[in-house]
């Protein structure tokens, strides 16, 4: 009865072979799909989720994908064609599976190169291989699939649809719904398992069990599996990570450090805060409060971009009644229950910053754009159609103060960025923080169709030693050093033409290599 049982089912898988093949080209297309987009999230803590950063992983998606089309070409004309399809699965998965532990090694063989070249590097040694053995699927299975002549374009057209339908799905899955609840790690390592399961049932399939060759490859993929599974289990938690969080707009961390809570996105960071007083010692934070000095009455204030919610709480602590525009929900969870903002100290608006400009029809007396970050810059926030809708949502004597990266105090972002603003505002000062001046740090730039003045003076208290060490010092540091940018070679930035990430490269890179010389410490 066994036995009939056993040839029936042989008998019976035959006509299924057909369908496990269109099946294994489905796996390869999401899989293709699911890489591409997990890329920014691997690449993204260590470069920024950039323009230069989906360039390069489209474009080394596109390569990998047009060599693995020619070579899977050649490979579908040779004997044994349906056995090396499935190989290619086992191959692409066991080297997805080990992507997070490539990650270190291959990041820094870029370290001391240009932004452009080292995030184009890291995506073609991390995502080319697996990518260009998933491009070899397609030609072997329209091969295998075309029994003659007169179903070859039918079964191209048919292998073409079904990967890119998977592609289709895998996007959307992978963006909406496995990135922000299974994490990178996880997502990763189950598309590597995926794979290789894919692959060890197609060997299956085709008897290659039998061959002691192909036997001594199941067993050594089914031990890479159960490696790295364990090898990941078995990683080392940081003694100073509260939380990682993988919303759908970025990779949240919050950290604990001698020097204060940070909370990082995309591994630059965002906010920094005492756990006691919950104030942030962040430079530009105190000098944010100079826009408060510069009126002789309470009003109410608009912030787009929450973070930690230091700023906010600042301009409570003056009295003053603040909104936020926050656009990830993540960050405003994250900042409730780790950096002490309190329900009470703010109504904040979960969506993008411009849309809020664009549909509320309050008016406020300041409105503070914080939404940058080591080289991180919304392209969207900093053009004139952007800065026209600050001024529409101000009172006619409103101040805008925006907080700026720059490579010093002349730096071309900035000073770009000032130029633009100025076509709306009648009076534009930067308030530099850093030094020396061409030092990376933070400018704030406010402006107003008002003289910007202050109605009372900041405070000076040159006896106290520790003075300099203080938001007061920085509050007068920055204001005595107030000038008003060179907009001679500057260029408007508008919603057709914003250059905002080439301008930004430079300071990108500086930033994140000298918060990754830090962490090497």
């Amino acid at each position: 009865m066994l036995l009939f049982s056993v040839i029936d089912f042989h008998s019976s898988w035959v006509p299924m072979k057909s369908f496990y093949l269109l099946f294994v080209v489905f796996v390869s297309g999401g899989a293709t799909l699911a890489l591409e987009i997990l890329g920014t999230r691997i690449l993204g803590p260590y470069y920024g989720v950039s323009l230069f950063l989906w360039s390069a992983l489209i474009a080394v998606t596109l390569i990998a994908l047009g060599v693995g089309y020619a070579v899977g070409g050649w490979v579908a004309d040779r004997d044994g064609a349906s056995r090396r399809l499935y190989l290619l699965l086992l191959v692409a998965g066991v080297w997805v599976l080990f992507v997070p532990l490539l990650r270190e090694p291959i990041l820094s063989v870029g370290e001391n190169l240009g932004l452009r070249t080292a995030v184009f590097l890291a995506a073609l040694l991390l995502f080319f291989p697996p990518l260009l053995l998933l491009g070899m699927v397609s030609p072997i299975a329209i091969r295998l699939r075309a029994h003659s002549l007169d179903v070859v374009g039918r079964s191209a057209g048919t292998i073409s649809a079904i990967s890119t339908l998977a592609g289709v799905i895998s996007a959307l899955a992978t963006g909406f719904y496995f990135v922000p609840y299974l994490g990178v790690t996880t997502l990763t390592l189950s598309i590597g398992v995926l794979l290789i399961l894919t692959g060890l049932v197609g060997l299956l399939v085709q008897r290659i069990f039998k061959e002691s060759r192909g036997a001594a490859g199941i067993i050594i993929a089914i031990g890479l599996i159960a490696v790295a599974l364990n090898a990941f289990s078995a990683q080392h938690v940081e003694p100073s990570l509260l939380t990682v969080v993988q919303s759908p707009y970025a990779e949240l961390r919050v950290e604990d450090h001698p020097e204060g809570r940070y909370l990082l996105v995309d591994g630059a960071i965002h906010s920094q805060a005492d756990t006691g007083s919950w104030q942030s010692p962040l430079e530009y934070v105190a000098v944010m409060d100079l826009a408060v000095y510069m009126f002789d009455r309470k009003g109410a204030a608009l912030l787009v971009g929450l973070g930690g919610g230091s700023i906010v709480k600042n301009f409570v602590d003056r009295g003053w009644t603040v909104e936020a525009v926050e656009l990830d929900h993540e960050i405003v969870r994250l900042a409730h229950t780790y950096f002490g903002l309190k329900p009470d100290e703010a109504v904040i608006h979960t969506m993008d910053g411009r849309r809020f400009l664009q549909e509320t029809t309050k008016h406020y007396s300041i409105i503070v754009i914080d939404a940058f970050g080591s080289g991180a810059i919304p392209f969207h926030m900093v053009s004139k159609e952007a800065f026209q809708l600050c001024r529409e949502r101000l009172e006619p004597e409103g101040v805008l103060a925006i907080n700026v990266w720059a490579m010093g105090w002349d730096d071309p972002v900035m000073r770009n960025i000032a130029a633009t603003v100025r076509t709306e505002f009648a009076e534009v000062l930067a308030l530099p923080i850093a030094e020396p001046p061409n030092r990376l740090g933070n400018l704030v730039l406010m402006a107003s169709n008002r003289e910007l003045e202050l109605k009372k003076d900041v405070e000076r208290h040159y006896k106290d030693p520790n003075y300099r060490y203080g938001p007061k010092y920085q509050r007068v540091h920055a204001w005595d050093n107030r000038f008003t940018p060179k907009l001679f070679g500057t260029q408007i930035v508008t919603d057709d033409r914003n250059s905002i990430d080439v301008w930004s490269e430079e300071l990108n890179y500086a930033a994140r290599k000298a918060m990754h010389d830090q962490a090497g410490e």
